[in-house]
């Protein structure tokens, strides 16, 4: 975000559209999150002062629930299930070699040009096509780890057209 007077217009636009209304906070901070692909903290606050609730409720709210995110997240949301049926069927190399494509750890999940981000998750609820890994809500089921490289490279070519 830029530090130019407006970089809360997007925000100030959702919230008019949600009639500023505090009860529709979840709403707000979706559309938030999905035009800035994670929560800022500054953008916390204007919401927070906007509603005329604490900040500390609005704050809550976005760290209860694992759907919000306060950390900057890629323009590519890549998703690999580690339940156990994903697990065993080889999952961890799918990650390993994501991993090792996109420069990443353990501990650095997003791409230092935030194009992509790569995350596990517990389940995804399609154990029967395991190992899945789905990239921008499209689901890849049986993935090899070759298959989700070319996957990335793909989306890599057409970023760069």
């Amino acid at each position: 975000m830029t530090d130019s007077p407006r970089k809360f217009d997007r925000v100030v636009e959702i919230l008019e559209a949600n009639h500023r209304d505090h009860a529709r906070l979840i709403p707000i901070l979706q559309q938030v999150q999905d035009f800035y692909r994670y929560l800022p903290e500054e953008v916390l606050t204007f919401i927070a002062t906007s509603l005329a609730i604490p900040p500390s409720h609005v704050y809550g709210v976005a760290t209860f629930y694992a759907h919000f995110t306060l950390i900057p997240k890629g323009k590519h949301l890549c998703k690999l299930c580690d339940g156990t049926a994903c697990h065993v069927r080889g999952s961890q190399p799918i990650l390993e070699a994501l991993q090792k494509e996109l420069k990443l750890s353990d501990t650095k999940h997003t791409t230092d040009d935030m194009l992509f981000t790569v995350e596990t998750v517990s389940c995804l609820g399609a154990c029967g096509l395991a190992p899945v890994l789905v990239i921008d809500d499209k689901v890849h089921s049986n993935v090899t780890p070759e298959q989700a490289v070319n996957l990335i490279r793909e989306i890599q070519a057409s970023a760069e057209e």
